[in-house]
C-alpha cells in the first residue's frame, strides 16, 4: 500500500486524469475556433456560412469516423498512439488554417487532420481510457475528463475573440497550433501509461445486463447478472439515440455567437455567452454526472441532462433580450454538459469491459454525425430564412426523439441497483 498520494497507483491515476483533462481541454479549443471565426471567415472570401458550418460538421464526422480506429488501438495498445496522434494533428492543422484560400482547404484540414486524425482522439479514447484506471467513483472521473470540452468553451471563445480584434484570425489559428503542439505532446508522456491490473477480454457474445448488487472482481470487469438486451441492440440503441440529442447540443454551440450578433449585439457579446453555456456545462459534467451516475446510473442520468436541454434549446429560439440570452444558455449549457459523458458510463455499465475503447467510439461516431447534421442545418436553415429560429426548434424534435428512444430503454432494461462500489481492498490492488 503506498504510504503518500504522491507514490503509487494513486498518484499515477491522479496524473492520468489530470492529464486527461488538460489534453481535452486544450485540443477542443479546434472546435471553438471556427465558432467564433464564422462570421470573420464568411465574410473575408464572400462565402455563404454554409461553408465553414461544412467543415465544422466534417471535423465532427471525422472524428466519428476516427474513433473507431482510436478505440480500437486503445484497447489492443493503449493510449500512446491516439495521444501522439492528436497532439500532431491538432497542432499542425491549426498552423495550416491560418493559411487557407479555398474551401477545400478548410474542408481538407477540418475533415482529415482535426477531425479523422486529431479530435478523434479526445473524447472517445480519453473517457473510455479513464474507466479503466477508477473502479470507484467511474462515473465522477469520465464527468471531470468529459468536463475538459465545456471547460474548452468557456476558455477559448474570448481568447480567440480578444485576438482575432488585435492580430485577426489567421494569426491567431498559426499561434494557437505552436501552443498545441508546445502543449499537448509533452502530455502523451503521461497519457501513454497502462492503467493497472487490465481486465481479461470478455466475448462479444455477453447479453447486456442491469447492473446487480455486491459482485467479485472479475463480475464487476463485465455487465451485471440480468438479462435484457443483446450487446448489439444495447449498440445500436445507443448510436441511434445519441444522434438525436447531439443535433439539438450542436446548434447553439456552433452558431450561438452568430446568433447574438445577428440579432443586434457586439460579437464578444456572443463570445461571452458561449463561455457562459460552456462553464455551465462545464459544472454540470464535473459535478452533475459522477452525482447522478453514482447514484441512479448512466442512462437515467442521460435522461435527465437531455430533458434539460430540449426544454432550453426550445426556449432560446423565442428569446432576443440579451439578459434573457445569457440566463437560458447557462441553463441548456447545465444540460449539455452532462449528456456526452454519460454515454462512456453506459457503455462500461452494460457493455463487455474490453471492448470500452471501440464501443464507446462507435456511440461518439453516431453522436458525432448528430453534430455535423446540426452544425450543418443551422447554417443552411439560416441561408434559407435568414435567422436561427427554425433551426433551433428543428433541433429541439431531434432532442425529444432522443428523450423517446432512451425512455424506452430505461423501462425495457429490468431495474436493479446501481453499481456496486468496489472495496477498499480492490482499489489499493
Amino acid at each position: 500500500m503506498p504510504n503518500s498520494f504522491f507514490e503509487g497507483a494513486a498518484f499515477r491515476r491522479n496524473a492520468v486524469l489530470a492529464a486527461s483533462l488538460l489534453f481535452m481541454i486544450i485540443g477542443t479549443g479546434s472546435v471553438f475556433f471556427l465558432v467564433v471565426a464564422l462570421k470573420l471567415i464568411s465574410a473575408e472570401f464572400d462565402w455563404p456560412r454554409s461553408v465553414p458550418s461544412i467543415a465544422y460538421s466534417l471535423q465532427y464526422l471525422g472524428a466519428g469516423i476516427g474513433g473507431i480506429f482510436m478505440g480500437y488501438c486503445l484497447d489492443k495498445l493503449g493510449m500512446t498512439i491516439p495521444a501522439l496522434l492528436g497532439a500532431s494533428m491538432i497542432g499542425a492543422g491549426a498552423v495550416l488554417t491560418s493559411f487557407v484560400s479555398a474551401p477545400w482547404h478548410l474542408y481538407a484540414i477540418y475533415g482529415v487532420m482535426m477531425g479523422f486524425l486529431g479530435r478523434s482522439t479526445l473524447f472517445s479514447p480519453l473517457t473510455a481510457n479513464i474507466t479503466r484506471w477508477f473502479e470507484h467513483n467511474r462515473s465522477k472521473a469520465v464527468g471531470i475528463v468529459g468536463s475538459g470540452q465545456a471547460l474548452a468553451g468557456a476558455l477559448w471563445p474570448p481568447v480567440f475573440q480578444h485576438f482575432f480584434e488585435a492580430v485577426g484570425w489567421r494569426q491567431t489559428s498559426f499561434w494557437y497550433g505552436l501552443f498545441a503542439l508546445a502543449t499537448m505532446l509533452p502530455l502523451v508522456l503521461i497519457l501513454r501509461q497502462k492503467p493497472p491490473g487490465e481486465v481479461a477480454p470478455a466475448t462479444s457474445a455477453e447479453p447486456v445486463k442491469s447492473p446487480a448488487k455486491p459482485r467479485s472482481q472479475d463480475q464487476r470487469d463485465s455487465p451485471g447478472v440480468r438479462a435484457a438486451l443483446s450487446p448489439l441492440k444495447m449498440q445500436t440503441i445507443l448510436s441511434i439515440g445519441s444522434i438525436g440529442c447531439c443535433v439539438a447540443m450542436s446548434l447553439p454551440l456552433a452558431h450561438l455567437v452568430s446568433h447574438v450578433s445577428d440579432i443586434g449585439y457586439e460579437p464578444a457579446r456572443g463570445a461571452e455567452i458561449l463561455s457562459i453555456m460552456l462553464a455551465s456545462a462545464a459544472a454540470s459534467s464535473f459535478f452533475g454526472v459522477g452525482y447522478l451516475g453514482e447514484r441512479f446510473g448512466g442512462l437515467r442520468a442521460l435522461f435527465v441532462f437531455s430533458s434539460a436541454q430540449a426544454l432550453f434549446l426550445t426556449v432560446l429560439a423565442f428569446v432576443d433580450g440579451l439578459a434573457g440570452i445569457y440566463i437560458i444558455a447557462a441553463l441548456f449549457g447545465v444540460g449539455y454538459g452532462g449528456i456526452l459523458p454519460s454515454y462512456p458510463v453506459i457503455v462500461r455499465e452494460y457493455l463487455p469491459a474490453s471492448q470500452v475503447g471501440r464501443r464507446t467510439a462507435i456511440v461518439i461516431l453516431c453522436a458525432g454525425s448528430g453534430m455535423a447534421i446540426g452544425a450543418w442545418l443551422g447554417g443552411a436553415v439560416f441561408d434559407w430564412t435568414g435567422s436561427y429560429k427554425m433551426a433551433f426548434l428543428i433541433g429541439a424534435g431531434f432532442n425529444l426523439a432522443n428523450l423517446a428512444i432512451i425512455g424506452a430503454l430505461i423501462i425495457r432494461i429490468k431495474a436493479g441497483p446501481t453499481p456496486s462500489r468496489p472495496s477498499k481492498a480492490c482499489l489499493e490492488n
